[in-house]
């Protein structure tokens, strides 16, 4: 069995690449669906945030496997296979464990630290498990995922002062808009980012609105977050009426256009922090917009500020991959060990079987004789799977485990699947 990762993100890819490759609920299912459809793959789950769009992979054969996620994707985006392998990340086994535990801990986002993805990455784990394409597997590495995140967060200062998209986004329009407390703003949308957008508008003194396609979600937000509702129904006429305008929705078009434009007197400052992008406008004068990947140049600084914790977080990345592969190995000598004594067991009944046929034995002393085997056998057995467990730690327990599913069984198929090593065959 091998982990497989195939990832475009803010790292390797622009916003027009990802927003092609934005889902809603249906099509993440869908597509759940049909990568599990292929033969090599037995698990899968898919995480689309408005950085990253990354499927994750249980699978037999990697390149088997990987052509069949490339199909799906060529024609989800519209773009060739041969451009998605040249652009995306591609990783597999340990440099795939590695990949999620770096995605879960935050070290690998656009803003380090940030404090969303671990909660993105766990409902996109729950999403797939909760509908059958996600099982043990999964459930093991993304259990480990979140273990490797919290020795970060517990053992670094990375998440000392919490910062998100969102956030660094309010921090941009503080050092572009003069006496913020007298700006009208409107939230377009009711997601974590609207709420983290909301908080600090209404903190800084901004009278705020909130609106929403449905407006009992609206009218949530903004009574949490001691806002008003805007009826988005009037979308047209906000456009040119609120100095400040943040939208993060999941509509799969724009909802801000150049048609809704009019001139007015005042400077327009325009957050999109959507993808697929919910702002799709000719540049204008009096329009300042910020996208997602606008904030480029205070990642670098934020991530020049964390450097040391970043250093620290991939030193503890690095170490829990590794303890979670020796977990494994763990796992994998286990049946072994039970198989073994499972033999054992079986040659002293065969042999006691005999030895009572034969006269060897009297009837009577059957169960102290069988007993004394039974004693001798796990006396003799105890230091072999010891030392089998100790090697199960190291480099070496492929070998170890290798040989000894040969000895045990002619066939090889005593052991489940999961737990097979590949034997060569003369």
């Amino acid at each position: 069995m091998h982990y497989l990762t195939v990832s475009l993100s803010h790292k390797n890819s622009d916003i027009q690449t990802r927003e092609k490759f934005t889902y809603t609920d249906d099509e993440k299912e869908g597509c759940l669906k049909r990568l599990v459809q292929s033969p090599s793959i037995s698990e899968a789950i898919l995480l689309a945030t408005c950085n990253r769009m990354e499927i994750y992979v249980c699978c037999s054969d990697i390149e088997d496997a990987l052509n069949h996620i490339m199909t799906l994707l060529t024609f989800k985006g519209g773009l060739s296979a041969e451009y998605l392998k040249e652009t995306a990340e591609i990783v597999d086994d340990s440099s795939a464990i590695h990949h999620l535990f770096a995605v879960a801990s935050s070290i690998d986002s656009m803003v380090v630290g940030e404090t969303q993805i671990a909660g993105q990455l766990k409902d996109a784990f729950r999403f797939a498990h909760d509908r059958g394409y996600a099982a043990k597997k999964m459930s093991r590495a993304l259990s480990h995922a979140f273990k490797c995140a919290a020795k970060v967060r517990n053992h670094t200062d990375i998440s000392s002062k919490p910062v998100s998209v969102a956030s660094v986004a309010i921090s941009q329009i503080k050092t572009k808009v003069d006496a913020l407390s007298s700006k009208k703003a409107l939230v377009i949308g009711v997601g974590e980012m609207s709420e983290i957008c909301a908080k600090h508008l209404v903190s800084d003194g901004v009278d705020t609105y909130i609106t929403n396609r449905t407006k009992q979600k609206a009218e949530t937000l903004a009574n949490e977050c001691h806002a008003k509702v805007y009826d988005f129904g009037n979308l047209d006429k906000a456009v040119n009426e609120f100095d400040i305008i943040f939208t993060a929705t999941s509509a799969s078009y724009p909802i801000i256009t150049n048609e809704l434009i009019e001139n007015v007197d005042f400077k327009r400052f325009w957050f999109d922090l959507a993808v697929p992008r919910d702002i799709d406008i000719e540049p204008r004068e009096d329009i300042y917009l910020f996208v997602v990947d606008d904030i480029q140049e205070i990642v670098e600084m934020n991530r020049a500020d964390r450097e040391q914790y970043v250093r620290q977080a991939h030193g503890i990345v690095g170490r829990s991959v590794v303890e979670f592969f020796e977990w494994l190995d763990a796992l994998n000598v286990e049946p072994i060990i039970k198989e073994i004594y499972k033999k054992a067991d079986k040659s002293v009944d065969e042999e006691m079987q005999r030895a009572l046929k034969k006269g060897f034995i009297p009837k009577e002393y059957e169960y102290e004789a069988k007993k004394m085997a039974h004693q001798a056998i796990k006396r003799f057995l105890h230091d072999m799977t010891k030392k089998m467990r100790e090697a199960s730690h190291e480099a070496k327990s492929d070998t170890v485990t290798g040989a000894m599913q040969y000895i045990l069984n002619e066939e090889h198929d005593n052991i489940p699947d999961q737990y097979k090593h590949h034997l060569k065959k003369d």
